[in-house]
């Protein structure tokens, strides 16, 4: 699963990061780094640009810059 595959309101930790693309490592300087968690905060209307949230901070990125992203979805606990 990637980045580019969360809804909005998903958390996610970042599991692994594609480099290939110039903007990724753009990204990365910005804190979007492996074992962080991050949220999708909102997706566009047509589905780009996607505003993902860390550390307080949020960040827009295109779908195909997501897909550098590989995830594994947070689920909520349902008893808090």
């Amino acid at each position: 699963m990637t980045l580019a595959d969360l809804a909005p309101g998903d958390s996610a930790k970042l599991e692994q990061i594609d480099t290939r693309d110039p903007g990724v490592i753009k990204l990365m300087i910005l804190g979007m780094v492996e074992d962080i968690t991050v949220k999708m905060e909102n997706i566009a209307i047509g589905g780009d640009p996607l505003e993902v949230g860390f550390f307080g901070s949020s960040v827009s990125l295109r779908k195909e810059q997501a897909r550098h992203f590989k995830v594994s979805r947070i689920v909520p606990d349902p008893s808090i």
